[in-house]
């Protein structure tokens, strides 16, 4: 039909038999640090795991093994969601950004979560400023330990009596062994040098 448009012909219909079904949201995954000014990141992909579901389509250009490097536009895929209604599509789009995994690199993926999130876009109130209107400074959020892993650090220091030998390098004479491996707290790796 473009080529028929291109040519001069008329469309085969008009606006009126136009009508809008639906909404479709589209965010491009970068390899970029947006809090570091959206600085491009490089590097092997070491795994990725794209969101699938009805609505959602991924196309991608990086997968995993394959590297970024800074000779080509560091955009990693779009990851675009169809959804009956705006408020549908802005949740389909944050479960697909959650459930995209990209190891080795960092992404964009938890700053385009911010976006689709923040009130003025669910609002529908953006313009070409919103990120420095909004967004500026961005920075990720810190990672809190689960309360699980809360629980099993205090637990074990009730349940573990103090003074009860723990694994240690001695030496001969039974006191601590300055020189050992096991005593170091570094990257030692068996069969590498000191």
């Amino acid at each position: 039909m473009q080529i028929q448009i291109a040519a001069g012909e008329r469309l085969p219909f008009t606006q009126a038999d136009i009508y809008q079904r639906g909404h479709a949201i589209e965010c491009r995954v970068y390899a970029e640090d947006p809090a570091n000014n959206f600085l491009p990141a490089i590097g092997p992909v070491l795994r990725t795991i794209e969101p699938a579901g009805p609505g959602v389509r991924v196309d991608a250009g990086v997968v995993s093994g394959d590297e970024v490097t800074i000779y080509y536009d560091p955009m990693i895929a779009k990851l675009i969601v169809y959804a009956e209604s705006r408020p549908d599509a802005i949740r389909k789009m944050d479960w697909a950004l959650a459930q995209y995994v990209i190891l080795g690199l960092t992404t964009n993926l938890q700053f385009l979560r911010d976006v689709i999130l923040h009130p003025a876009f669910i609002m529908g109130e953006t313009n070409t400023h919103f990120i420095d209107e909004f967004l500026t400074p961005w920075h990720p959020p810190q990672a809190a330990l689960p309360d699980e892993a809360l629980i099993v650090a205090a637990l074990s220091d009730l349940l573990i009596p103090t003074g009860q030998p723990t694994l240690q390098s001695t030496g001969e004479n039974g006191e601590s062994d300055l020189y050992s491996p096991w005593s170091r707290t570094d990257s030692f790796r068996m069969g590498q040098p000191l």
